[in-house]
């Protein structure tokens, strides 16, 4: 019996009714050597061995990015795939179908930087049109946005990050290695005009660059509907991580409290990484990404498809599994979805902390996908 069939036998005897009868046309598909894409209503929920249910997707459409941020890329840069080494549009197509049939709802486009595709709109609109997939996020550096916002959106993209980690001009360009803070304002001025709420800005702390800025990101939030999310620097390979540099959320959150007496916790979502608060009287909102001070894998839903063609189970593991490569050798969509789950059932309860991480064998960020 095969892991796929054993998988799906546990839910049979585990779920409730509805789950049973999905499970049960799923098992078949399997048993008679039928596709599980055929059919859109046997899709069921990936569940790993410490029982999280994993529904999201994190793409990273292309390794290649306009700037170069000094968390995400070496100073040096990266060795960049060969094109055909990529994943292609109908090899990605193929997967994001899998995963929804699986049942992932929540697709998020990363990079490298995703608006340099010059069939980004295509994508979206491709993803959008797969049944189960309800979400259609991206993550950008906001920099080449502004003009093609419009036909993303109408495309069917749902929800937006902006990556931001400074509101001052020369910080920006020191930090992105390149100039553009004006151009990433207007699109998130756009965004907000084309009524992405909130429109999330990832801004990633890091001491004695940044982190007098705290108060300035939540002035930000004042008159406009934006979630700052202040981000923990984390370790990733050729980012000169050290632990001197990291700015905790408990720390930022210090910070905030000293000026703003009127800071007031928010609900959360079950699989949200942020917790979340909000100055009385302010449109916006701040949020606290604390992956290295309060890790959050217990609650981690999150599946990542680098631009390779690489599933890797968690952004802080160094295993993955090469999804081009059994395409390429002709594997089916059983086989995959087998690799799929064989891989979730080797997901660790939690990463190994930052210490550990720091001298772990990781991609540069850029190549993993933000």
């Amino acid at each position: 019996m095969n892991l796929i069939t054993q998988n799906l036998i546990t839910q049979v005897v585990s779920k409730n009714i509805n789950q049973t009868v999905k499970s049960l046309w799923i098992l078949r598909n399997v048993l008679f050597g039928k596709s599980m894409v055929l059919h859109t209503n046997s899709r069921r929920s990936m569940m790993d061995l410490h029982g999280r249910k994993h529904d999201y997707l994190r793409i990273s459409l292309t390794e290649r990015c306009n700037l170069r941020c000094q968390y995400c890329m070496p100073a040096e840069g990266v060795k960049l795939s060969a094109k055909s080494q990529l994943l292609s549009r109908a090899e990605l197509t193929r997967l994001l179908r899998l995963f929804a049939a699986l049942g992932v709802t929540k697709v998020r486009l990363t990079g490298g930087e995703p608006t340099v595709r010059s069939d980004l709109v295509d994508i979206v609109h491709e993803i959008s049109s797969i049944q189960g997939i309800h979400t259609v996020a991206m993550t950008s550096n906001g920099v080449a946005l502004t003009r093609r916002l419009p036909a993303l959106q109408r495309a069917g993209l749902t929800a937006l990050n902006i990556s931001l980690d400074s509101l001052r001009s020369d910080r920006y360009e020191l930090m992105s290695r390149r100039q553009g803070l004006q151009k990433v304002l207007a699109c998130i001025d756009l965004a907000l005009q084309l009524k992405y709420e909130p429109v999330k800005i990832n801004t990633v702390l890091m001491k004695g660059f940044n982190d007098d800025e705290i108060c300035d990101f939540v002035e930000f939030t004042r008159n406009k509907e934006v979630e700052v999310r202040f981000i923990e620097f984390m370790p990733f390979s050729g980012n000169k991580w050290d632990d001197s540099r990291m700015v905790s959320g408990d720390d930022a959150l210090g910070v905030i409290r000293e000026k703003y007496r009127a800071l007031q916790p928010l609900l959360a979502s079950a699989c949200g990484t942020a917790t979340l608060w909000r100055v009385e009287g302010y449109r916006g909102r701040v949020g606290f990404i604390s992956s290295m001070s309060q890790p959050f894998c217990s609650s981690c839903n999150r599946l990542r498809l680098t631009a390779d063609g690489n599933l890797k189970v968690c952004l802080f593991g160094g295993t993955e599994v090469s999804l081009r490569d059994a395409m390429r050798a002709g594997d089916t969509d059983a086989r995959l979805a087998e690799l799929v789950l064989a891989s979730l059932r080797r997901k660790r309860p939690q990463h190994a902390g930052m210490q550990n991480l720091a001298r772990a064998k990781n991609r540069p960020m850029i190549l993993i996908g933000g």
